[in-house]
């Protein structure tokens, strides 16, 4: 068993603990923007392969109290890095953030960590320097709270938002792992509808049909920890065929999205397509879909009408059911002015909608007003750097 660390917006950690729990991992406490937790190797594999709202599953190499920089540099050293990092791999710190603690200059606590870390595997090693970063390069991230030092490794390579569905994504697309983050805190459930008015490329309705179905978002991806010393082909392999069993595509599903831009929703149905090819097989029924509409026209595809049943035998998806968002907003899109212009146009959602759930993320602090009514709840989370807030309706 190992340490490890779940990067997220902040904002999203009590949906990635939640997340953790699920698949059985077990959690030491949660921070701003990240939740340790304890995994064996195949944990690992599964965390990097399933959790949905975490941009990055890094492993704890190194936890320690250092007040100066002599106890740091003790400190890495006498971690066992060549347990961890292969022979001929370089060594780079990307990134390093202190709070509240005697260490504070950045560039020299990463300064510190690369050349301690290098001295001990060079030693091991019976080398004089490190390769050169490049392909074959551990990626390290220190954090410092309270004189608290933790020394990552990172075990994603890539971020874990880049599914691998998304090669088209608009103008300024809402990350994967957010969009996620904002469903899963939403409440909604696949035997309810869901309905983006404002699809742009798709991330929504494909983040929602992937937990519906019960898709992996990583399954279809290869991760840096393969090849780090800790990397295990054989339990790899298990976890991703025991995801890939779980795919289950009976599952009836209300979800579909509408943009008045054409060339956002040709990319949202690629993306569409895309992301069910990560699960190596396709749906025998709906997919998802999506319509070139102004907000004011969008309304409920047909299908989402009443029915008898699902295959499963389950009570149908009524009328009523959840208007998850992303609308347009200054920083993002357009100029603020249009920005509160479309948010006081959406009450116009009711015509057709009325009586679903609304959740919106913006980062507008003033959206209630410009609505016209205040949100029975309200959130911060980040959407990459931009801080954000999520509103939530019980009812429109």
């Amino acid at each position: 068993m190992v340490n490890a660390v779940a990067l997220c917006a902040v904002g999203a950690e009590k949906t990635v603990s939640n997340e953790l729990k699920k698949l059985g991992l077990s959690i030491i406490e949660g921070g701003y923007g990240r939740v340790r937790f304890k995994a064996d190797v195949a944990g690992l594999y599964r965390a990097l392969m399933a959790l949905r709202a975490a941009d990055r599953v890094l492993l704890e190499a190194a936890f320690f109290e250092a007040a100066d920089f002599d106890a740091l540099f003790e400190g890495v050293r006498n971690r066992p890095w060549e347990d961890y990092v292969p022979r001929r791999f370089g060594l780079r710190v990307a990134k390093v953030r202190t709070s509240r603690s005697r260490l504070e200059a950045e560039t020299s606590i990463q300064a510190v960590v690369h050349k301690a870390a290098a001295e001990r595997l060079c030693q091991k090693w019976g080398v004089n320097r490190l390769p050169e970063t490049g392909e074959n390069e551990a990626e390290l991230r220190v954090y410092i709270e309270k004189d608290q030092v933790s020394v990552l490794l990172d075990l994603s390579g890539e971020p874990l938002f880049r599914r691998g569905y998304r090669t088209m994504g608009g103008i300024a697309p809402l990350r994967e792992t957010t969009a996620a983050a904002i469903i899963l805190y939403s409440g909604w459930r696949r035997k309810f509808s869901l309905y983006d008015p404002f699809c742009g490329a798709g991330t929504i309705a494909i983040e929602a049909a992937m937990y519906a179905w019960d898709i992996a978002p990583g399954v279809g991806r290869h991760f840096a920890l393969e090849r780090f010393l800790l990397g295990d082909r054989g339990a790899e392999q298990n976890v991703r065929n025991e995801l890939l069993g779980k795919v289950d595509f009976s599952r009836l599903v209300r979800i579909g999205g509408s943009d008045n831009d054409a060339a956002a929703v040709a990319a949202a149905k690629s993306n569409m397509t895309r992301a069910l090819a990560l699960a190596g097989q396709r749906p025998a029924g709906t997919v998802p879909a999506f319509r070139v509409l102004p907000m004011e026209e969008a309304a409920p595809p047909r299908e989402f009408l009443p029915a008898e049943g699902d295959a499963k035998g389950e009570a149908a998806g009524v009328a009523e059911g959840f208007i998850i968002t992303n609308p347009p907003y200054g920083r993002r899109l357009g100029d603020t002015e249009s920005a509160e212009k479309t948010y006081a146009e959406m009450g116009k959602l009711t015509r057709h909608f009325s009586g679903w759930k609304l959740a919106i993320i913006s980062d507008h602090p003033g959206f209630e007003s410009f609505f016209g009514r205040k949100a029975d709840s309200c959130r911060e989370i980040t959407n990459g750097a931009i801080r954000s807030y999520f509103y939530q309706y019980e009812s429109i």
